[in-house]
């Protein structure tokens, strides 16, 4: 028998499975939910397959990644293509970093060998969260997150970002039902960006999540909620056997 559908959850830059919470609780009574640990490596090809073993056997794969773990998720997809039943990227871009980003990233990883290291700071959360979320619980849950994964953890995944490949080449290869979702005012990974990659995929839907930024699945669960159900739906409905 065919074992039942995955929910493999990829983080951000600086996120850990606080990002997925509501969808995890939201989900894991219909499908199992795996949140793939992306702290331990320093590329993306490693990532990708840390994540693919968090899902034993030939589980099909629903694969969800969030900025970084978008990154993460198109690498997952050159890799092995055939384990993936459906995608989602949310928040994220096909291009790799322009020399303007890439010094940014440098000059973040130089302090942080130094030692400055700070996780997320309140100058730093606006570019993460909608302005009415700025007052609320969620600006500490961020920065709570950062200093979780800690200073080495912040360099591995910087230097992964640094090195990810222009992913926009292999966009039309991907065959598989594709939701594209973004924060109406992300200012990292703006609606352009998505605009991009939903136009490259084929059949890809595209969705503008409103008065959120970088970070919907936490800004606003039920809005985010509502559109993986509707993209999970097939999975959601087929019926679940244990393999033998």
């Amino acid at each position: 028998m065919t074992a039942p559908p995955v929910l493999l959850l990829l983080p951000g830059l600086l996120c850990d499975s606080r990002l997925w919470r509501d969808q995890v609780a939201a989900f894991s009574p219909s499908l199992r939910c795996v949140v793939a640990d992306l702290a331990l490596d320093d590329n993306l090809g490693s990532m990708a397959a840390r994540a693919l073993d968090a899902v034993p056997g030939d589980a099909p794969i629903c694969l969800l990644g969030l900025s970084m773990g978008g990154y993460v998720a198109l690498e997952v997809m050159r890799r092995a293509p055939s384990r993936i039943a459906r995608l989602a990227l949310m928040d994220t871009s096909a291009r790799p970093d322009t020399p303007e980003q890439a010094r940014r990233r440098r000059g973040l990883l130089a302090l942080s060998r130094s030692g400055q290291f700070r996780g997320v700071t309140p100058r730093l959360l606006p570019q993460l969260l909608h302005p009415e979320h700025l007052a609320g619980p969620l600006g500490e849950e961020v920065r709570a997150m950062a200093e979780r994964l800690g200073r080495e953890a912040f360099a591995r995944q910087q230097r992964a970002i640094l090195a990810r490949p222009d992913s926009r080449p292999g966009l039309c290869a991907i065959r598989v039902p594709t939701l594209v979702a973004v924060g109406e005012a992300d200012v990292l990974t703006p609606p352009e960006l998505a605009a991009e990659i939903a136009a490259g995929i084929p059949g890809a839907s595209l969705h503008r999540i409103p008065r959120t930024a970088h970070l919907p699945p936490m800004e606003d669960p039920p809005a985010v909620n509502a559109l993986l159900h509707a993209w999970l739906a097939p999975a959601l409905a087929a019926p679940q056997h244990d393999p033998a």
